[in-house]
């Protein structure tokens, strides 16, 4: 098996060691050092305020190059209450087909995946239902991934934030609408669980089935 990265975090330098001599032992490996970078995330240090971040600003500004949004007007919001989006606003012949073709919808969303994914929970509910048309998307999802688009332009620099703590304690909260979903009524729960200051799990997601209340 080869392992091109791997990350060693302790609190115990001695057992840090160790573990490293015992690798380097078995396997062929280089101890690169304090990692800045992994996997396109940015790792900051502040240790006189005992904070450690984790961006992808980096990121987020080849994303916003590679799909010519990177002049774009920052966006304020993500998804307003108001946003409605629904299968009726699909193409619904190949003429209508034809004039979207083009547009890198399915790019746009896995690439916004991958940033919301690691590091910005923020715009979970918006690649969550972007993420439903992918097949057949219309002008009116696309905006919207702008939209997304413009909001990370404004917002690059959000990070995950974690605070040195001697005192660890696990923190979630939970919350979804109710048939929410305009094409099949079905709900969109959410959940986020929080340690040391910092989101640790997160996401949005439509229900499997339709609820027939809120409880």
């Amino acid at each position: 098996m080869y392992v091109d990265d791997i990350l060693l975090a302790s609190s115990d330098l001695g057992l840090l060691h160790e573990t490293k001599k015992m690798l380097s032992t078995n396997f062929e490996m280089k101890d690169l050092g304090e990692a800045s970078f992994v996997l396109g995330i940015e790792i900051c240090r502040d240790r006189a305020r005992s904070l450690l971040g984790l961006s992808h600003k980096p990121y987020i500004r080849h994303v916003l190059q590679r799909f010519e949004m990177h002049n774009c007007a920052p966006g304020d919001v993500a998804v307003i209450k108001g946003d409605k989006f629904n299968k009726t606003q699909c193409p619904k012949n190949e003429l209508k087909r034809e004039s979207v073709k083009n547009i890198p919808y399915a790019s746009v969303v896995g690439s916004l995946m991958y940033a919301q994914v690691c590091t910005r929970p923020d715009i979970a509910y918006a690649i969550s239902f972007l993420s439903r048309f992918q097949s057949n998307p219309g002008q009116e999802h696309w905006k919207a991934a702008k939209k997304v688009m413009r909001y990370l332009k404004k917002t690059e620099g959000y990070m995950l934030t974690f605070q040195r703590s001697n005192h660890l304690e696990v923190v979630g909260y939970s919350d979804f609408d109710f048939a929410g979903c305009q094409d099949d009524l079905k709900s969109t729960s959410g959940y986020i669980f929080i340690l040391a200051g910092g989101a640790i799990s997160w996401k949005s997601v439509k229900q499997t089935l339709v609820a027939s209340s809120t409880m």
